[in-house]
């Protein structure tokens, strides 16, 4: 992909080159505790389940099965771990759980960053404006889940229609969601032969409530921001806590990861200093700062009443930092 501005003027090539590498044992340190954390939530419900302190665990596993994606991301770009084969099974197992395929997921995340915020390529941008009904609706999670079950339901009957599925991958897409929907039925057919609804409050439940905290960090990352083929101004970081960065497998640092996004996740906040230290500086805001003010946009006028090639979600008061890379 041709870009507008020189990455090679970003970052010393031996520095790039020894921030791409990658390794087995930071991978399982990310990964293992963010199943511990899920183990402990998930037995605290289990034990609570049916009294008021269910409550507060509920939201706080469903948030982190939520964020299960961060992962799987990660594990798409096989930067988790230095290790081949535990990037492929653990993005399909993370996959099954968020019912978002493994090999599905890749090839749209591989558009969206061949084509990052190109209306008619990027395969996580190809969907109509947003009006501030829509966007609510896709904050809430509704339109989230309709939209990956009935994907997957359509791949199942063996019918593809997104753009930037190429011929040849139709198969791969339709076995996988053939596969993926034979788990779900199994899962079923146990939990009703077993009378025990394990599955529906462990994970189906909780993940789908909770969806609305995941929905800050998948929305900010590029609305609001230019369609220019320019990652500097069409990609947003996320100001927050070491703690969400930890959630978020280190995503907030995420105009550093489309700048290079071989680097794993877990030398990001290196890569970002690195790119600050060389002159760039990447629009960032915070998530309740940024959805103010794109809900008080939207409430102005749809999506596409705002101008194809401009940022038009900044930081209030100020305005976003803009890069001028060389």
């Amino acid at each position: 992909m041709q870009m507008r501005f020189s990455r090679r003027n970003l970052i010393a090539p031996a520095r790039l080159r020894s921030l791409m590498q990658r390794s087995d044992v930071r991978g399982a340190v990310q990964l293992g505790s963010h199943l511990l954390a899920l183990g402990v939530s998930g037995s605290a419900l289990w034990v609570l389940w049916g009294t008021l302190w269910a409550v507060p665990v509920f939201m706080v596993h469903g948030v982190l099965l939520n964020f299960l994606y961060a992962g799987q991301h990660e594990l798409s770009h096989g930067t988790v771990f230095r290790t081949k084969w535990p990037n492929m099974v653990f993005g399909r197992l993370f996959g099954f759980l968020l019912l978002y395929p493994r090999d599905f997921d890749w090839i749209q995340h591989s558009a969206h960053h061949q084509w990052t915020q190109n209306w008619e390529k990027d395969g996580e941008l190809v969907r109509e404006p947003y009006t501030l009904g829509s966007y609510l609706l896709w904050m809430s999670g509704i339109t989230y889940w309709h939209s990956r079950v009935a994907r997957l339901l359509r791949f199942s009957r063996g019918i593809v229609l997104e753009p930037y599925v190429r011929p040849e991958q139709h198969a791969l897409v339709i076995r996988e969601a053939r596969w993926h929907m034979a788990g779900y039925a199994a899962v079923l057919v146990v939990s009703v032969a077993a009378q025990n609804w394990a599955a529906v409050i462990l994970w189906l439940a909780p993940m789908l409530v909770m969806k609305p905290v995941h929905q800050l960090q998948n929305t900010i990352e590029h609305l609001g921001l230019s369609h220019e083929d320019d990652i500097f101004r069409n990609t947003r970081s996320t100001r927050t806590n070491a703690a969400m960065r930890w959630l978020c497998w280190q995503m907030p640092y995420h105009t550093a990861h489309h700048a290079f996004p071989s680097v794993p996740f877990w030398r990001l906040r290196d890569l970002d200093a690195e790119l600050k230290g060389n002159g760039a500086e990447p629009y960032a805001m915070g998530w309740i700062e940024f959805q103010v003010e794109v809900i008080r946009k939207l409430a102005a006028g749809p999506e596409d009443s705002y101008p194809y090639d401009e940022v038009w979600v900044v930081s209030t008061p100020g305005g976003a930092r803009r890069v001028e890379a060389a």
